[in-house]
């Protein structure tokens, strides 16, 4: 069983900057450095987009056209965490945030597609105004 907890969210003015953090615990605590990490965000009535991903092993990142330049994402594998940083937010980016983890590193190295990721965490909101 795999957990996943993000943190981090809140309201933030137009410009600002957050960092959110996905905490990893369960079966993939022993073995983490195997798992590939993304986050995808989502607004209601629309589907999950892909922001990002990290390989949890090399600390490799991938970043969607939209996310490239304004998010920055990485590792601690001692932790056994992601966070992802934010600047110069908009917007635009008002948001529920969500990790998800896959066992295998297929999933990492392109767009992160939601069906590749078998864990989840509940979601935090990130509100820019």
């Amino acid at each position: 069983h795999v957990q996943l907890v993000e943190s981090g969210g809140g309201s933030v003015r137009p410009g600002g900057s957050l960092t959110l953090t996905c905490t990893v615990s369960g079966d993939a605590g022993d073995d983490f450095s195997r798992y590939c990490v993304a986050w995808f965000r989502q607004v209601p009535g629309q589907g999950r987009e892909g922001i990002a991903s990290v390989q949890i092993r090399s600390g490799g990142a991938y970043y969607a056209p939209s996310a490239q330049g304004r998010f920055s994402l990485g590792r601690n594998s001692v932790k056994k965490m992601t966070l992802q940083t934010i600047v110069s937010l908009r917007a635009e980016d008002t948001s529920t945030y969500y990790c998800a983890a896959s066992s295998g590193d297929s999933a990492c190295g392109r767009l992160p597609e939601w069906s590749q990721f078998d864990y989840w965490g509940q979601g935090t909101q990130v509100t820019v105004s």
